[in-house]
């Protein structure tokens, strides 16, 4: 749906966005296929019916692969964010406890941290030192914060804590685990 300059902007879920096409498709006589077809999405119905099934016109075949949504979600390729891209925590508020790890002999502080949503509870262990500054710089980076926070000020953060290979802490699987409790890189 193409929005007109003269169109009022409401507040709240506008996500129209106005723009002119420079090939001169008529967008609005997509409109009711679209609709029609969200309908029965919500539903769970139609997801085996041909595109054209939507339309009152014909439409193009579509080029993307019947398991491509499948194959991408499955696929555990990892691409890392850009320095400049902001980190954001959308989860709930983190607990963190500390205890002693003994291992073979030894003995080092480690912190855990336990993510909760209404419907499962996620813990992970990372050394101490990491805990506390991954505890504040997740305050830091909250939706609650006014402030926005880049992969590049959060790494510098990271580094000023004397702590060391932010890369291999950030991608390893502790951090990489807490993207499904509301981490996000936008």
């Amino acid at each position: 749906m193409v929005q007109k300059e003269t169109d009022a902007i409401g507040t709240f879920a506008n996500n129209d966005i106005v723009h002119i096409d420079p090939t001169g498709a008529d967008h609005d006589s997509f409109s009711f296929g679209l609709k029609k077809s969200l309908l029965n999405f919500m539903h769970g119905v139609g997801f085996d019916e041909p595109l054209q099934k939507w339309f009152e016109f014909k439409v193009p075949k579509t080029k993307v692969a019947p398991t491509y949504i499948e194959s991408a979600l499955l696929k555990e390729e990892f691409i890392s964010a850009k320095p400049t891209a902001k980190q954001v925590w959308i989860g709930h508020k983190v607990t963190t406890t500390y205890f002693t790890q003994s291992k073979k002999g030894n003995q080092r502080e480690m912190a855990t941290l336990t993510f909760a949503t209404k419907k499962e509870t996620q813990q992970i262990q990372v050394p101490k030192e990491q805990g506390e500054w991954l505890t504040d710089v997740l305050q830091k980076i909250s939706i609650t914060n006014p402030n926005t926070y880049t992969l590049q000020e959060i790494t510098e953060s990271y580094e000023a804590a004397g702590l060391e290979d932010f890369e291999l802490f950030w991608d390893n699987k502790p951090v990489s685990t807490m993207h499904k409790f509301g981490l996000l890189s936008l």
